[in-house]
């Protein structure tokens, strides 16, 4: 009988990072260990005082990924009882775009005392908006110059992404520009720490970065259109050489075996992406079903045979989730970050009694209240803009809206109206792909928010009329994902897999529990989801900029 083989996936999210031990024959998860990060989101001032931070920033200290491989790996591999001789690879994912400057060793600048009171010199996290300008920059110029990225993104490149964020350094922070010799995705940032070698991955580059398969980047004449430091960008802080997804980027380190008692040399897979890399880890592997990756956020991952412009997607990339096939992401700015912030400044006293005489928590309380009512009753329809519109309009400066309020309303029916919205969001996303011939049978759906919720998981199935089915395990798809590309870095010759379609084939499942359509609830979600799209069309298509004004107005008024 043959000894059993382990990988190690490590998933860096929003506000902390995971470390899953996994069993590479039957991708049993064994341990799991979730490592907070000591400086979670900076968006108020940066560790250790300094300025206030202006509205729509969102940044990291990349010593917290350093934090948590160094406490989360050991502690995974301790609960699973796994020597790390027998773990035969390790696979990383990350939120993105959430790019850093560093020196050419791969220091970040922000470990530079020089630095660290310096915001441009820290990781530029994913929901970082303040970077609208530079973006409205490059879409003004992709236009004007007809370049592919602005097709295939959908029409519009996003003030999330990679060059939105470079730019902003060279447009507010020259120094910081010229002080940095690279910029790199964290995602490929935490390679390059555990393995010595600076090897970037296709997929960031593809969904985040303007890069395409067999052409590479703009021609540095786009570049030095955009800012006149950018010009020869591409060779002086970013690179050419790009890698695909699954391949090895080298051997763990010494320093690193070491520190998490993995055995040196232990393969490294080339880094990825949160919700790209879950797909597999959902048994998905071909086209036809979307997943769904939920949580703070929705991430929307499809795949089709052929490449379709869709509006508003965060990335049309030829073997971008797996080899062979065209993937394709769209995605919603707040899910789970709208739930949050009704849970902290909406839920009234008489719920939290409630909740108190039932020995359950407010939430639960507040969900019973939201499920005995019916699709329509609250007359209530919201969007789904408190952190502005990913996809389709890719517009941060979109905001919320609830219509419908009046003095009999409830605390249980704007909850259920903020669902029954982001729902509304997601079909309006499913809407864009099949206008354009790329097929939605169903839906598949991993992370946090569908193990919390099932009135939120009947309400999508409802709201797009279609079947939903949940990954297992939920919440660590991602990290599992990750141990899967782990497993096809080390390869079939030393335990693993050749490809990731093969590792899915055993590692990946799905739960029994699937959520089906209502025939009647969908009919009347008809009518609801037509005043939702009026509203869409209305603020979103510059029917109304009111909610641009008021941003201006906060903003002049907030200094």
């Amino acid at each position: 009988m043959h000894k059993d083989k382990f990988v190690v996936g490590i998933d860096y999210g929003t506000e902390s990072g995971r470390a899953v031990v996994v069993r590479v024959r039957d991708g049993k998860l064994l341990a799991s260990a979730l490592v907070p990060y000591p400086d979670g989101v900076i968006d108020d001032r940066l560790p250790g005082g300094g300025p206030k931070l202006e509205p729509d920033w969102a940044l990291q200290n990349p010593l917290d990924y350093l934090y948590v491989v160094e406490k989360a790996v050991p502690k995974a591999l301790k609960e699973a009882k796994v020597k790390g001789e027998d773990v035969i690879g390790i696979g990383t994912d990350f939120t993105a775009s959430s790019p850093l400057p560093t020196k050419a060793d791969g220091t970040p600048l922000s470990a530079i005392p020089k630095y660290r009171k310096t915001p441009h010199a820290y990781v530029k996290l994913w929901k970082h908006h303040a970077a609208q300008p530079e973006a409205n920059r490059i879409n003004e110029i992709g236009r004007e110059r007809n370049e592919e990225f602005i097709r295939n993104y959908g029409g519009k490149y996003s003030s999330e992404w990679f060059w939105s964020k470079l730019a902003q350094v060279a447009d507010e922070a020259p120094a910081v520009y010229d002080a940095m010799d690279r910029f790199i995705e964290a995602a490929d940032w935490i390679v390059w720490q555990l393995t010595g070698q600076e090897k970037r991955n296709t997929c960031t580059a593809g969904y985040k970065g303007m890069w395409v398969k067999g052409q590479g980047f703009p021609s540095n004449d786009f570049f030095k259109a955009l800012h006149p430091k950018l010009d020869n960008v591409i060779a002086e802080k970013v690179g050419e050489e790009y890698y695909p997804l699954g391949a090895k980027a080298g051997g763990l380190t010494a320093h690193w075996a070491k520190k998490t008692g993995l055995k040196e040399g232990t393969p490294v897979a080339i880094g990825n992406v949160d919700a790209h890399v879950a797909v597999p880890a959902c048994t998905v592997t071909q086209p036809g079903s979307l997943v769904m990756i939920m949580g703070t956020s929705i991430c929307h991952m499809l795949m089709g045979a052929e490449k379709q412009m869709v509006e508003g997607m965060c990335g049309t990339v030829e073997d971008g989730i797996v080899p062979g096939l065209w993937g394709f992401e769209a995605g919603q700015s707040a899910v789970g970050d709208i739930f949050a912030w009704f849970f902290e400044h909406g839920v009234p006293d008489y719920i939290h009694q409630e909740a108190r005489k039932a020995k359950v928590s407010f939430q639960v309380a507040l969900e019973k209240r939201a499920a005995a009512l019916k699709p329509g009753e609250s007359g209530l329809v919201a969007l789904d803009w408190w952190n502005g519109n990913r996809s389709v309009l890719v517009d941060v400066d979109l905001t919320g809206v609830i219509v419908g309020l009046t003095l009999a309303t409830r605390a249980e029916e704007i909850y259920r109206a903020l669902i029954e919205a982001t729902a509304f969001g997601t079909r309006t996303i499913v809407e864009a792909f099949e206008s354009k011939g790329v097929t939605v049978n169903e839906l598949v759906a991993c992370g946090g928010l569908p193990e919390k919720n099932h009135l939120l998981m009947q309400i999508y199935a409802d709201v797009t009329g279609r079947e939903i089915k949940l990954a297992d395990p939920l919440q660590t798809c991602s990290a599992l994902g990750a141990a899967m590309h782990g497993a096809v870095a080390a390869g079939a010759a030393a335990g693993g897999y050749d490809s990731i379609t093969d590792a899915a084939k055993k590692m990946a499942r799905v739960q029994n529990l699937k959520f089906k359509p209502s025939a009647k609830a969908h009919a009347i979600y008809d009518k609801l989801y037509a005043e939702y799209h009026a509203l869409h069309e209305y603020f979103g298509r510059g029917g109304n900029d009111v909610m641009k004004r008021l941003k201006v107005l906060r903003r002049e008024n907030s200094k």
